[in-house]
C-alpha cells in the first residue's frame, strides 16, 4: 500500500469510529425505550399471574401461584390446549407475527424488513403470551417481552424521521431492555444484542442498546426485588475442574444439537398435518397438558424450578424426570408455533443436566455444574457464548463459577458450530431461503484508501477537442477505457464521459468542443485520502461504475480513476490471509531450497 502524508495539515481527520451527530437524539430515545420495556415486562408478568390464577385456580387475582399446585387432576390436560386454541385464533385473525418465540421474527424484521414492526405485534404478543404461559405453556417470559420491547421501540422510531439503521438500533435496544427487565442482567443483554441481533458493533447501535438496558436495570427493583435472580455461591473449583468443564461442555453441545433438531423435526411434522396452522397450538397444548399431568412442575415459566435445580434441592430422579418432560413438551409446544420464550426452558434443561452429571464430575459441587450446564446449553443452542457466560454471572453473582462457565460455554459453542449450520434462532429463517451470516470482522474496504487502488495512468480528453475528434480518437477502434475524464487546459477536471454521452447528437454539434456538452455539470469525484468503503457507497448510491480521482476539492487536479473493479482489490489481501499457509521456521533435518541472493531479489 502507498504511504500516506505524515503532515497533519495534509492529512484528513481519520477516526477510529464513524462520527454521528445524532448520538444524543438516539440516546434520548433509548431512555424512553428502557422505560417502556420495563413497563412492558411488568405488565406481562402481571398478565401471566392473572391467567395462571384464572386457568388453574378459577380466581381473579394477581398473586404469585405456581400451576404445579393445582387440584384439577386429569382436567389439567385440557387447560394448556385452551390457551393454545386462543393463541391460534389470535394469530389467525390478528397477525401471524405473534407465532413462535418471536426472536427469529425480530431478526427477519431487522435484516429484511427495515426494522419495521406492526402495532398488532406490540399489543397482541404480550396478551397472547400471558394467556399461553398462564395456561401452563412451558415458556419463559423473556421471549415475548423481547419481541414486545422491540415492537414498541420500532413503532416509536417509525413515528419520527429516522433511518432504517437507526430504527434497527432502537428496535434492538427495546428487545434487550426487555430481557434486562426480566432477568436483571444488563451486560448480558448488551452482549445478546451484539452476538444475535445487531449484526454490527458500532457506537451508533451500541450506545442506544447499552443506555436502554441500563435504564431497565435501574428500574427493575421498582417492580421486582433487587439483586440476582438466583443468588448462589459455589466453592472454588479444583484444577481437575478443567476436565469436568470440557466434559460438561461437550455434553451440553450434544444436547443443544439434539434439542434443536428435535424442535425443527416436530415443526415439520406439524406442517404436514392436514389442518390449518391455527389448530397447531391447541394440539401442542394437549401434549403440554399430558406432560403437566405426569410432572406438574414442568408447567409454566418455571423460574422456581430453575432456582431449585441450581440449589440442588431436588432428588436426582425428580430432576431427571422434570428435565425430560420439560424438554419434550417445550419442543412440541414451540414446534406448534405457540407464543412463548426459549431462554427459561433452555435454562431448566441445562440446569437439570448439570444436576444429573454433577454427582459424578470432580472438581466442584453439584450447584457449580448445574450453573455451568445452564450457561453452556444456552451458548450451544443460541450460538451466543459471550452472552451465556456473562448471563450466568448476572443471574447468580457467583464469581467462583466464572472459569468453569467460560470453558464449558466455549466447548459447547465450538461443538455446535462444527455440527450445526444454524442455531435454533436462525434455522427457521434459513428454511425460508434467507441467510444470516454471523461472523463479524472489520471491512477491508474501510482499511484501504483510494490512493492504494486507483489507476493513475489515465488518458484524458482535452476540454476544447471537437466532439467529432473525441469520437474518433477515444471511442473508435482504439478505445482503451470505458469512460474518460474531460480535462481543462490547466489540468482541472471538468466531467467524466462515456459512449452514452454522445448518443442522439445532432450533426451540427460534432464540430463543437466537448466542453459545450458538459456546461454547468457538477461531476462526482473521489479523493485519494477517502476510504474504499466510503467511495464504494457513494458509487452504489449514484449508480456509477467509476469516479475520477482529484488531488483536492480546491485544486480539482485530475490524478487518476477509481472503478468498482479497483474497489475489490483489498479483498485479495484478505483472501491471501485466509487461504495461504506459510511456515517461517524449519526443522534442521528438512531440506530447504536455496534463497536467491540480494541482487537477484532486488532485480525482481
Amino acid at each position: 500500500m502507498s504511504s500516506k502524508p505524515s503532515d497533519p495539515a495534509a492529512t484528513p481527520e481519520w477516526r477510529d469510529f464513524s462520527g454521528n451527530d445524532r448520538f444524543l437524539m438516539l440516546s434520548a430515545f433509548a431512555i424512553v425505550i428502557g422505560i417502556l420495556s420495563s413497563v412492558g415486562a411488568y405488565v406481562l408478568f402481571q398478565a401471566i399471574r392473572f391467567f395462571t390464577n384464572l386457568f388453574f385456580y378459577q380466581t381473579f387475582s394477581f398473586e404469585l401461584h405456581s400451576p404445579a399446585d393445582n387440584h384439577l387432576g386429569a382436567w389439567v390436560i385440557i387447560v394448556p390446549a385452551i390457551g393454545g386454541l386462543i393463541a391460534g385464533l389470535a394469530a389467525r385473525f390478528g397477525t401471524e407475527k405473534i407465532r413462535g418465540h418471536g426472536i427469529p421474527e425480530a431478526l427477519e424484521a431487522i435484516l429484511y424488513g427495515k426494522s419495521r414492526m406492526s402495532p398488532k405485534v406490540a399489543v397482541l404478543k404480550p396478551i397472547v403470551s400471558g394467556i399461553v404461559i398462564g395456561s401452563g405453556g412451558p415458556f419463559g417470559a423473556e421471549g415475548p417481552i423481547i419481541v414486545t420491547g422491540g415492537a414498541a421501540a420500532s413503532l416509536l422510531a417509525q413515528a419520527f424521521s429516522l433511518t432504517s439503521a437507526e430504527r434497527k438500533a432502537l428496535l434492538v435496544a427495546g428487545a434487550c431492555a426487555g430481557m434486562t427487565a426480566v432477568f436483571g442482567t444488563p451486560v448480558a443483554a448488551v452482549l445478546f444484542a451484539v452476538e444475535l441481533m445487531l449484526f454490527e458493533l458500532r457506537p451508533r447501535s451500541l450506545l442506544p442498546v447499552a443506555i436502554a438496558c441500563a435504564v431497565a436495570g435501574f428500574l427493575r427493583p421498582v417492580w421486582y426485588e433487587g439483586g440476582p435472580l438466583f443468588p448462589m455461591t459455589t466453592s472454588e473449583p479444583a484444577p481437575i475442574a478443567i476436565v469436568s468443564s470440557i466434559i460438561a461442555g461437550l455434553a451440553c453441545g450434544a444436547l443443544s444439537a439434539a434439542v434443536t433438531h428435535m424442535f425443527h423435526y416436530i415443526e415439520e411434522l406439524f406442517d404436514r398435518l392436514p389442518l390449518h396452522w391455527m389448530w397447531f397450538p391447541a394440539i401442542g397444548g394437549l401434549v403440554v397438558g399430558v406432560g403437566g399431568y405426569i410432572q406438574p412442575r414442568a408447567l409454566g415459566v418455571g423460574y422456581d424450578v430453575i432456582g431449585d435445580l441450581l440449589a440442588n434441592d431436588l432428588l436426582l430422579a425428580t430432576a431427571a424426570t422434570l428435565v425430560i418432560v420439560r424438554a419434550i413438551i417445550w419442543a412440541v409446544a414451540l414446534g406448534s408455533n405457540t407464543s412463548g420464550g426459549t431462554l427459561a426452558p433452555l435454562m431448566t434443561i441445562g440446569a437439570g443436566l448439570g444436576v444429573v452429571m454433577g454427582r459424578w464430575l470432580p472438581g466442584g459441587d453439584v450447584q457449580l455444574w448445574a450453573l455451568v450446564c445452564l450457561a453452556a446449553i444456552m451458548a450451544g443452542t443460541l450460538g451466543a457464548p459471550l452472552m451465556a457466560i456473562v448471563f450466568a454471572f448476572g443471574l447468580t453473582h457467583d464469581a467462583n463459577a466464572f472459569l468453569p462457565v467460560l470453558l464449558g460455554c466455549i466447548v459447547s459453542y465450538a461443538f455446535t458450530v462444527i455440527v450445526m449450520p444454524h442455531s435454533i434462532l436462525t434455522e427457521k429463517i434459513a428454511r425460508r431461503g434467507r441467510r444470516i451470516y454471523r461472523e463479524y470482522s472489520v471491512d477491508p474496504l474501510e482499511q484501504s484508501f483510494v490512493d492504494d487502488v486507483m489507476t493513475r495512468n489515465v488518458k484524458a480528453i482535452p476540454a476544447q477537442l471537437p466532439i467529432a475528434d473525441v469520437l474518433d480518437q477515444f471511442f473508435g477502434g482504439t478505445q482503451t477505457q470505458r469512460a474518460y475524464p474531460v480535462q481543462q487546459a490547466d489540468g482541472r477536471l471538468l466531467a467524466m464521459v462515456d459512449r452514452s454521452t454522445f448518443l442522439d447528437l445532432e450533426p451540427q454539434t460534432l464540430a463543437q468542443p466537448v466542453a459545450t456538452l458538459l456546461a454547468n455539470q457538477s461531476p462526482a469525484f473521489a479523493l485519494p485520502t477517502e476510504t474504499c468503503r466510503t467511495v464504494g457507497s457513494r458509487m452504489a448510491a449514484a449508480g456509477l461504475e467509476r469516479f475520477p480521482v482529484i488531488e483536492s476539492a480546491e485544486t480539482f487536479q485530475l490524478i487518476g480513476i477509481v472503478s468498482r473493479s479497483d474497489l475489490v482489490k483489498p479483498r485479495k489481501m484478505i483472501h491471501e490471509e485466509e487461504s495461504q499457509r506459510e511456515r517461517f521456521f524449519h526443522h534442521p533435518w528438512e531440506k530447504q531450497e536455496a534463497l536467491p541472493d540480494a541482487e537477484d531479489g532486488d532485480a525482481r
